[in-house]
C-alpha cells in the first residue's frame, strides 16, 4: 500500500532545531552501542518545547521553559520503541554525561536538555555567529584573530558551565570540526591546568603539532608540569617549550626584578626535563590594563615576540 507522504504547510511552521550530525547517525545504525541513547535524545529534542508554555496533566498545570519536555517514562519508551526500563538506562546515561537534567513533577517527569540553544546570533561585538550550513563563524578581533570560546555562547556571560568530562571533551572536538577557521597561521588551544579530560581529548582528536607549557614561579607548579610534560611524552606529543608568567616584577624607580612569587627555578625544571625555556614574563600593570580591555594585542611583550620566533624556528 502506498503511503501519502504529502506534508502540510503546517510542517514548516512547527519549527526546525539543530541537530548533531553524530547522534543522527548513531540513532539510525542498528546495534551502535549508542543508538538506545541517541534515540532518546533525539524524541525528547524533537518534542521539548521552543518558547515557554504549559503542559496539563491530571487536571494540573505546569510551566515548561524553552528546552523542557515534560512526560512519563512510559510515553517516552513508547515514542522512541524501547521498553520502558531501557529508556530509564538511556536517560540515566545521557544525565550522567551531561546531556539532561531530569526532575520529578507529580506522577510526570521533566526533562530538561542541558544546551537546547543555538549559538548566538552575531551582535557586532565580537561575538560569535551562527553558522549557516557549513558551522559556526567565530568572533574577530580588530587584529583578525579568530576566537572560539563556551563563554561566548552562553546566553549570560556569568553563567556557570557545569559540565562533566565527556560533554567538555565533546565540546572541544566541535571547536575544532564545526567552527569555520578558514585559512589561519597558527592554531592554540588554551587549556586548563593538570592533566584531565581537555588535554586527552585534544591530544587524542586534534593534528597537535606541539604544546607550550605555561607556569609560573610557585614550587607546587613544578609537581603540575612535570605531570603535564610526563602526559605529553607517553602520548608522543611535542613539547615545543615553556613559559614563566608572573615571573618577577620589575621596580619603575631602579630596575631591579622583584621575586613576587618566590625566586623562579624555572632553568632547572627545563634542564631536568630536557626541555627549552621560551620566556619568563614579568608582571606589568599596562598589559594588565589592556588585557582588560580586551586589546592584549597592542601589548608590546618583547619576551612573548622572542618566545613565537622561537617557536616559528622549531615548526619549520
Amino acid at each position: 500500500m502506498k503511503k501519502d507522504m504529502t506534508f502540510s504547510a503546517d510542517f514548516a511552521r512547527c519549527g526546525y532545531t539543530k541537530v548533531s550530525r553524530q547522534a543522527m547517525q548513531i540513532a539510525f545504525t542498528p546495534g551502535d552501542k549508542c543508538e538506545k541513547e541517541a534515540k532518546v535524545l533525539l524524541c525528547i529534542l524533537g518534542f521539548a518545547y521552543f518558547k515557554k508554555g504549559e503542559v496539563s496533566f491530571h487536571f494540573k498545570d505546569y510551566a515548561c521553559e524553552r528546552g523542557e519536555w515534560i512526560t512519563s517514562y512510559s510515553e517516552l519508551a513508547r515514542r522512541t520503541g524501547l521498553i520502558r526500563r531501557t529508556a530509564v538506562t538511556a536517560v540515566g546515561h545521557l544525565v550522567e554525561a551531561g546531556w539532561l537534567t531530569v526532575t520529578a513533577v507529580g506522577r510526570m517527569t521533566k526533562f530538561t536538555l542541558t544546551f537546547y540553544d543555538a549559538p548566538p546570533q552575531p551582535d557586532g561585538h565580537g561575538s560569535p555567529q551562527g553558522g549557516g550550513d557549513d558551522g559556526l563563524l567565530p568572533a574577530e578581533t580588530p587584529e583578525g584573530v579568530k576566537v572560539m570560546s563556551i563563554n561566548l555562547l552562553l546566553p549570560n556571560e556569568t553563567d556557570p558551565v557545569i559540565w562533566r568530562g565527556p560533554v567538555i571533551g565533546g565540546a572541544v572536538k566541535q571547536f575544532w570540526t564545526d567552527v569555520c577557521w578558514g585559512d589561519v597561521d597558527y592554531m592554540f588551544v588554551d587549556m586548563p591546568p593538570g592533566t584531565g579530560d581537555v588535554a586527552l581529548t585534544v591530544f587524542q582528536s586534534l593534528p597537535v603539532d606541539g604544546i607550550v607549557i605555561v607556569t609560573t614561579p610557585q614550587d607546587l607548579v613544578t609537581m603540575i608540569v612535570k605531570k603535564a610534560v610526563n602526559m605529553a611524552n607517553m602520548m608522543n606529543i611535542p613539547i615545543l617549550g615553556i613559559v614563566e608568567n608572573m615571573s618577577y616584577l620589575e621596580c619603575p624607580d631602579c630596575g631591579k626584578k622583584i621575586s613576587v612569587f618566590g625566586e623562579s627555578k624555572l632553568d632547572e625544571v627545563a634542564k631536568e626535563l630536557n626541555i627549552p625555556v621560551l620566556a619568563k614574563l614579568p608582571i606589568k600593570s599596562e598589559i594588565a590594563s589592556l588585557v582588560d580591555k580586551g586589546a592584549v594585542e597592542l601589548a608590546e611583550i618583547k619576551e612573548l615576540y622572542d618566545a613565537a620566533d622561537k617557536i616559528k624556528e622549531m615548526l619549520k
